[in-house]
């Protein structure tokens, strides 16, 4: 499988697809590229589609270092200097689009659109630092098991814990398997991320930011805060679904991701 080595650490990602045209996928805190396994294959079907597992998630290698968002940022960078890719539309939610928006920032000869889902431009409050905190420090003593049934209502909608029972449960089982000391890095990583929300009119490229209805974990005030910080942003509203949109609501989240690529990228 397909990887890079930087800092040690080994970087996993798959390359589907060709053309001119390159998505790079980066996913949630929690997550890996398998969160977007429902538009890998449409995606594919008219651009090249890199879609990269962070450090210390799926099947990159587990980490003990503290790391940022911008290690992160520079993890993908290298991904794509391995595979001599200049430039690339870069779509991330959560964390994944926290990282898209710095790679904007950063990186602007880098990025040529930009989608965006279930993301901050912010920072967290600090009775969310202090309950994520807690929550971690339980997760190294107790591991992670005790603590899913708090982390899937952040996760996922209403809508899905009670229609879709089958895939809440099957994440929930990867939930349980994530390596604790990776994750408690990611974690501080998140909690730590610096303030962008002054800078986004920066950011000159296309965007498309979307968010679910009933995400809880950031709720549609955070993304709309993107998107209205954007110089050239199209927003939308995924109904039915939480935090997790790609998989709680593929069709729509592929549908959007489509219409964008053919509205900007013939």
């Amino acid at each position: 499988m397909p990887a890079i080595q930087r800092e040690g650490v080994t970087i996993h990602y798959t390359d589907q697809g060709a053309g001119p045209i390159v998505v790079v996928l980066m996913h949630s805190f929690l997550c890996d590229g398998a969160m977007w396994t429902p538009q890998l294959p449409v995606l594919a079907e008219r651009v090249r589609v890199i879609n990269v597992d962070f450090r210390g998630h799926g099947q990159s290698g587990h980490v003990q270092t503290p790391f940022s968002v911008y290690d992160l940022l520079d993890d993908v960078v290298a991904v794509l200097d391995a595979l001599e890719i200049d430039q690339a539309i870069w779509a991330g939610l959560s964390i994944g689009g926290m990282v898209a928006l710095r790679a904007a920032l950063t990186y602007p000869q880098r990025v040529s659109g930009l989608v965006v889902l279930d993301s901050h431009a912010g920072t967290e409050p600090l009775p969310v630092k202090i309950k994520y905190r807690a929550l971690g420090l339980g997760a190294r003593l107790f591991g992670l098991q005790p603590f899913v049934p708090a982390i899937l209502p952040l996760m996922f909608g209403q809508t899905t814990r009670s229609r879709n029972t089958s895939l809440v449960l099957a994440w929930k089982a990867r939930f349980t398997q994530l390596d604790v000391p990776s994750i408690w890095c990611g974690l501080q990583a998140l909690l730590s991320r610096n303030l962008i929300v002054g800078r986004l009119p920066e950011i000159k490229v296309p965007a498309l930011v979307m968010v679910g209805a009933e995400d809880t974990a950031l709720p549609v005030a955070c993304s709309r805060e993107i998107a209205t910080g954007l110089q050239d942003a199209e927003f939308v509203v995924i109904p039915e679904a939480g935090h997790l949109a790609t998989l709680e609501q593929p069709e729509a989240v592929s549908r959007a991701m489509l219409s964008f690529l053919s509205r900007h990228w013939r």
